[in-house]
């Protein structure tokens, strides 16, 4: 039977993957004040405009939540299904390889790969806002697997977007209806098994834009689904249903980097976009939504947001080289009304009480 990342689920709300990150034996993480990042964001129109690579259609991927390019081929991960699978796509869309592990996921959100190989997982799903814990989990290039849980400070949130810094630190951020999400970070050393807390260390607050596109109208355009950090370790970025945002990262400050303006970026609309990476030359981003078949667009940066002499990329190891179990159904579960209908009751309270 598979180890639990997360309590049992509970229907369509109850599904939390256990995510992971890498951050080294004798890691401990201090606690940091929280950041804000008040001036308004820049929007700066792309050079080129965006262009569909390919479109994935693959039935296990009904509900795509995060994205890794690794040179022209993608790691992506589901939402959902009763053990972690993270799938292999070549530059055709196509599924060459899957890597499963024996962890029930609850509700994965989003992923992120090691400068090791390691591939983390960020279980930190949580729709009822009800969950005492969250989860990383870590799947390495020698087959094992770790799950490490995270409570946060101040009881649960809904979170969908994990950046891990170049040096190894995982930041949660988390998905606020309004637009004022907070963003968090261990506050030790992760405990295989165990739960360590969580600190709040910066804020992010998204305005509405007008770019079209999710399942909740215009609440969509405040709703961070999505996070990602170039290979390089030169910027990060966090996404909406509509839009991106692009910071300039230095070394592994991610809050630091926070508290400044970041570059915003119109995405195409599309039903229910959550996942976001950067290419193998981090010169673009790479979107794809919920839903079948589901478009993988590149949306190339401002030129004034690419980082000038981007290394290469090194070897990542193939995840035919993992250890593999059999694959298992993934059970899709479309939540987009349930979401909208909650969000119309905020809005609609909030401005009865304006």
């Amino acid at each position: 039977m598979p180890e639990q990342a997360g309590r049992p689920r509970s229907g369509v709300w109850g599904r939390v993957l256990a995510a992971g990150m890498t951050l080294g034996a004798a890691l401990v993480l201090g606690s940091v004040a929280p950041a804000s990042a008040e001036e308004a964001a820049v929007p700066v129109p792309a050079e080129a405009p965006p262009s569909t690579r390919c479109q994935i259609s693959d039935g296990r991927l009904a509900e795509l939540s995060g994205l890794v390019a690794v040179g022209d081929q993608v790691l992506a991960v589901n939402d959902g299904g009763d053990e972690v699978a993270v799938h292999l796509l070549d530059a055709a869309c196509q599924v060459v390889d899957v890597h499963t592990a024996a962890v029930d996921p609850y509700d994965p959100e989003d992923m992120a790969l090691g400068p090791d190989g390691t591939v983390w997982l960020a279980d930190t799903g949580d729709n009822n806002v009800n969950r005492p814990t969250v989860a990383l989990l870590a799947l390495r290039t020698d087959g094992t697997t770790s799950v490490y849980r995270l409570a946060y400070p101040d009881g649960p949130h809904d979170a969908e977007a994990l950046l891990l810094a170049p040096d190894g630190t995982p930041y949660l951020v988390t998905k606020e209806v309004l637009g004022a999400s907070a963003v968090y970070r261990p506050a030790s050393a992760l405990v295989d098994g165990g739960t360590v807390g969580l600190v709040e260390v910066a804020a992010v607050n998204i305005t509405l834009t007008g770019t079209p596109g999710g399942p909740v109208g215009r609440a969509g355009q405040l709703m961070i689904t999505g996070g990602a950090v170039s290979a390089d370790g030169t910027h990060l970025a966090l996404r909406t249903y509509t839009d991106a945002y692009v910071w300039p990262l230095s070394g592994s400050d991610v809050a630091g980097a926070l508290a400044a303006a970041p570059v915003r970026v119109a995405l195409p609309e599309s039903p229910q976009g959550e996942a976001i990476s950067f290419t193998g030359d981090n010169q673009q981003l790479l979107v794809a939504s919920e839903g079948l078949p589901s478009d993988l667009t590149v949306v190339p940066l401002p030129q004034a947001v690419v980082a000038a002499g981007t290394p290469a990329l090194g070897d990542v190891p193939s995840l035919t080289d993992l250890t593999r179990s059999g694959l298992s159904p993934i059970t899709s579960a479309v939540i987009a009304a349930l979401v909208a209908t909650v969000v119309v009751w905020i809005l609609g309270l909030v401005r009865r009480r304006s």
